[in-house]
């Protein structure tokens, strides 16, 4: 006869289901540092019979699990939760077993409470209950349960029924029929992967001393570039990126709007790394070299700015690893090294890296070795050009590494692909990400795009940084739309996203002059100097300031997937909400920057934690004017000319 592994009294729990987890537990679910994680598992048995359970959690450098009691909730739903207060990873597990004694305490209630005739008799089931767990239990714990035997087989149903009684019991129990759980991961990150505002600007182009002439401006260094740094903490932002500031390569040179040739004295693309004065781990002689640098980051710490550098592991024909591995490379049957193509694009100055060639070991610990080398001179903060071009084994064993000894980095992939890549690189280990938003532009785009973000298991380890532009991006929206369409990406990207970035010169000063054959920049300062007037006037220099002091003082604004959306009855005016704790925060945009839109908004104040019967102050951040609302629906006008967004906290 097969072995049929029967019961030997009590049947085992059944665990449905447990969340969170990514793809059934294959890479960690992402929180950051101080959230509060809650595990839930659907756990179910035959009958009536109760169960219990524990979550047993460990950080990484824990030799001892800690266990937390899960609480039933309803419909089968037991939960319990840890404050995630180190950064790194944590593993989590749970077990769970019949509850017998707590089983038959709910059913001895029901008999006490209808004065069941044959209650002495149940008070000795019960009893036997408590021996059975007095048999594995410490000395102090049995002296305890026989105590409550005692009194239960003298008929004492009051002891019956006292909860250190059942507590005492379950803690206790023999526990034959526990199941437990495959182990899961929680990758904790830091609050600034969650809450921060990215400033991009390239440093040759400081200090914006001209007056915002397209012409050719004298190259500048970092120590003119940290001149900048006391205006960008004064606008609010927290996180310096700039380009590339490596040596930039002679061969090939791109000239002005990627021309195939450079003309004399045109700087090329800082894309195209390497030259005679170095390579990943130099910087350009015209920026001031590795001590300017320094310098630079050094100012940034004082004004509590971090520094964000560009990752872009390709090479210029000039690079030293050319001569030194041209086995790293790419090359024809005839030997010659292959440059990057995207037919029909071309692009002579920038050799990819081959990172499956035969001495790829010593390739990735060389590459690995260019993060090292920056987060030695200070930089936490990296944004990875083109990584869905690379390996997923590289990002996976490379990111793993570095964060053993610094969970605090953060590194932003810039992976313009297919949905699939993009939440694979960050399942891998990218815990900032740039998005399609540039690319949502109606109603309907943003609502659906960022319900797939935040309110689907994509939420669990993708973590959005919304960017309105890039010195590769100008949208048409900022093209036609002018100063409005400016004002309404950078409201929706820094309100919509806790995490956002802004390309700045160009998007302040509202140049939205493009390419007549491609959706960038016109005078892209990717192939040219360039110079800005810091102080004009008309830039949208106080905006910024304004809203990047509103995401600061508002919680809700300060995480990502609490956002809801509310009903418009015009598909050109948007409305949502995000709330933390009593911080409600409620924005309306006009998405028509041309001309005025006015609707009814539909709110549920019930459900958004404000009055249904009584007026509740609507404080306008932007305009420092109050309204008092009351009810479900309220009355909205946005003249694009005047004030395209609406940003209002309730209470």
């Amino acid at each position: 006869m097969d072995d049929l592994n029967l019961p030997e009294h009590w049947s085992c729990p059944v665990l449905t289901g447990l969340t969170p987890q990514t793809d059934g537990g294959r890479w960690p679910v992402r929180r950051f540092l101080g959230d509060e994680m809650t595990v839930q598992a659907d756990l179910i048995t035959e009958g009536h019979g109760c169960i219990a359970a524990e979550l047993l959690v460990r950080h990484e450098h824990d030799e001892r699990e800690t266990i937390h009691r899960m609480a039933l909730r309803h419909n089968d739903e037991y939960l319990a939760s840890w404050t995630l207060d180190r950064l790194g990873t944590w593993y989590f597990r749970v077990r769970a077993w019949a509850d017998p004694f707590t089983t038959w305490r709910d059913q001895f209630a029901h008999r006490v409470e209808s004065d069941d005739p044959e209650i002495g008799s149940e008070l000795l089931v019960g009893a036997g209950l408590l021996k059975r767990s007095a048999q594995v239990a410490g000395s102090k714990d049995k002296k305890a349960l026989l105590r409550y035997a005692e009194a239960m087989e003298t008929g004492s149903a009051e002891a019956a029924l006292e909860d250190k009684a059942a507590a005492l019991a379950q803690t206790n129990d023999p526990r034959a029929s526990m199941i437990e759980s495959e182990t899961y991961a929680v990758l904790v990150d830091p609050v600034l992967a969650r809450f921060a505002a990215w400033y991009e600007f390239f440093p040759r182009s400081a200090p914006y001393r001209n007056t915002g002439k397209k012409t050719s401006a004298p190259h500048a260094t970092l120590d003119d570039a940290a001149e900048l740094l006391p205006r960008i903490k004064e606008l609010g932002f927290d996180i310096v990126y700039l380009p590339p500031v490596h040596p930039i390569g002679h061969t090939h040179r791109k000239g002005k709007d990627n021309t195939p040739e450079a003309g004399p004295g045109e700087p090329g693309s800082p894309w195209a790394i390497g030259s005679e004065a170095g390579g990943h781990k130099a910087v350009h002689p015209d920026l001031g070299g590795l001590d300017a640098f320094d310098r630079f980051v050094a100012r940034a710490r004082k004004l509590d700015l971090h520094v964000a550098i560009d990752i872009a592991f390709q090479t210029s024909p000039d690079h030293p690893w050319v001569r030194e591995h041209p086995d790293w490379f790419l090359q024809r049957p005839d030997g010659s090294i292959r440059y990057a193509e995207n037919p029909p694009k071309k692009y002579q100055d920038v050799y990819p890296l081959d990172f499956l060639s035969k001495d790829r070991e010593t390739l990735w610990r060389e590459l690995k070795s260019v993060f090292e080398f920056w987060i030695d001179r200070g930089v936490l903060a990296f944004r990875v050009d083109n990584p869905h071009t690379k390996p997923f084994a590289f990002w996976k064993w490379c990111i793993r590494e570095l964060r053993k000894q610094r969970p605090e980095l953060i590194f932003l992939s810039e992976a313009f692909s297919r949905p699939k890549t993009m939440y694979e690189l960050a399942k891998l280990g990218f815990n900032n990400s740039y998005t399609y938003f540039t690319w949502r532009n109606t109603k309907d785009e943003l609502e659906s795009y960022c319900r797939e973000l935040y309110d689907s298991e994509v939420g669990e380890f993708f973590r959005p940084n919304f960017w309105p532009n890039t010195p590769d991006i100008l949208h048409e929206y900022l093209v036609q739309g002018g100063r409005p369409a400016h004002i309404v990406r950078l409201t929706l990207a820094a309100t919509l996203s806790s995490a956002y970035g802004v390309y700045g010169p160009p998007f302040e000063h509202v140049y939205n002059e493009q390419h007549p054959d491609r959706e960038e920049y016109a005078s892209n300062e990717k192939y040219e100097v360039r110079s800005w007037d810091w102080n004009d006037p008309d830039s949208l220099q106080p905006f910024m300031r304004r809203l990047n002091r509103i995401r600061r003082e508002n919680p809700a604004l300060q995480h990502m997937r609490n956002l809801r959306f509310h009903d418009m009855d015009n598909p050109q005016l948007l409305a949502y909400s995000k709330t933390f704790g009593d911080n409600r925060i409620f924005v309306v945009v006009n998405l028509d920057p041309h001309h005025e839109q006015r609707g009814w908004l539909s709110l549920a104040p019930g459900d958004l934690g404000l009055p249904e019967d009584r007026r509740w102050d609507m404080h306008d951040l932007l305009g420092s004017r109050h309204a008092s609302w009351k009810g479900s629906t309220h009355y909205i006008r946005l003249n694009p000319q005047k004030t395209p967004v609406r940003i209002f906290r309730a209470g």
